[in-house]
């Protein structure tokens, strides 16, 4: 894998027949829906690949068949994070053993915990890593934004990146110039608008959830970044746009994100729709909008 991480690599989502089975045809079928979309890898075990509600036993298989699916044609990394530190030791070691690229971690999400303790906490755990490890920042979910110190010591430690998801365009570019020296070292953003500020302010790439149904566009958005070429990139954000106002705002459940990109695959015969459970998929008039802008995107967004 080269260094530093760069382009779009989505969050895969975890395609799911019921709580604790995978939707292997479907797993299959995503797989080469986003290789050949052109992304540049693929980060399993996520948010969207809602990791925290499924048992480790699935979590394994889900690796195993999505290396063998992907058969190093290009970079996957792992989520490992976990509430317990010797837990996301264990799916580390067996993401190499099954052939990934590398893990991703955040901080532990149940224990509230200080920058101080989360120091500690990768000063354990990222020499004992036996894979490339990125940080990922999501104070959303974990209730700790990671302070750009502690992150200094996580790169010092041997961390090769983090991912953004704090929404905060200020810290992540202050991020990009703390780093800017360090060039092995990936600054992804984890929000899709981002993408070309990220990459226009010498960031590497994004982590968009997006690029799970329509991954040439967050591809293209990369390259017209890259390329400085702002007439497309304002053409490809007003699209993104769109999405945000369809898709993922179908409802007004904070779960609408995960569940418009799983009904939206269902709605094109990729995978099912599935969701773990405490989550639930949409039925009803929901459905049915969601099937209604798939209707109003084919032919807009390739």
């Amino acid at each position: 894998m080269k260094l530093p991480l760069r382009g779009i690599i989505p969050p895969v989502i975890t395609p799911l027949l019921d709580n604790n089975t995978l939707d292997v045809k479907g797993l299959e079928k995503l797989v080469e829906h986003l290789i050949s979309g052109g992304v540049h890898g693929l980060f399993i075990l996520g948010t969207t690949g809602e990791a925290p509600s499924l048992s480790y036993e699935l979590r394994k298989e889900f690796i195993k068949r999505t290396c063998e699916l992907t058969n190093k044609r290009i970079p996957v990394m792992v989520g490992i994070t976990d509430t317990s530190f010797e837990g996301s030791l264990e799916i580390a070691h067996y993401s190499k053993e099954v052939g990934a690229d590398a893990v991703v971690v955040a901080p532990p999400f149940y224990m509230p915990i200080s920058q101080d303790e989360l120091v500690v906490y990768l000063e354990n755990l990222i020499p004992k890593s036996p894979l490339p490890l990125l940080l990922y920042n999501m104070p959303s979910h974990t209730k700790l934004h990671m302070d750009i110190e502690t992150v200094k010591i996580g790169q010092k430690l041997g961390a090769i990146g983090i991912k953004d998801s704090s929404g905060d365009m200020f810290y992540q570019t202050n991020l990009i110039e703390e780093f800017k020296n360090i060039p092995e070292f990936a600054i992804i953003t984890g929000t899709e608008l981002f993408i070309p500020e990220t990459i226009l302010q010498g960031g590497h790439g994004a982590i968009a959830g997006g690029a799970n149904i329509y991954p040439k566009l967050f591809v293209e958005m990369y390259d017209a970044s890259i390329a400085r070429d702002f007439e497309k990139i304002a053409i490809l954000r007003e699209l993104n746009i769109q999405l945000y106002n369809t898709i993922y705002a179908v409802s007004s459940n904070s779960s609408k994100y995960i569940r418009g990109l799983k009904c939206v695959l269902a709605t094109m015969g990729i995978c099912n729709d599935y969701t773990a459970l405490p989550l639930s998929k949409y039925e009803g008039d929901d459905k049915k909008k969601i099937e209604e802008y798939v209707a109003h995107f084919k032919g807009i967004i390739a």
